[in-house]
């Protein structure tokens, strides 16, 4: 699967979505990176400021990878959404 996710919100409603569809709780994906289950909550709300240390943790626990490239151009409404 490939997605793009350009803020915490959409990041973390894809994180949710990999859990769900891998039977996991948010309990059980915090005991495999030994955080706290409200960790994961915060994330998956996009509530929170999370360490990367923390998002790699939970991104390899969920079998998914980061990839860094060049930014495809989108309208000034996406834009606004970052800030």
């Amino acid at each position: 699967m490939d997605e793009i996710a350009r803020t915490s919100k959409q990041l973390g409603a894809l994180l949710r979505k990999t859990r769900k569809s891998l039977g996991l709780t948010q309990a059980d994906l915090a005991s495999r990176i030994d955080v706290r289950q409200a960790t994961i909550s915060d994330l998956e709300h996009g509530e929170r400021e999370a360490r990367l240390g923390t998002v790699l943790q939970v991104l390899a626990a969920l079998d998914l990878e980061l990839v860094v490239r060049t930014r495809t151009r989108g309208d000034a409404k996406h834009l606004e959404d970052l800030f």
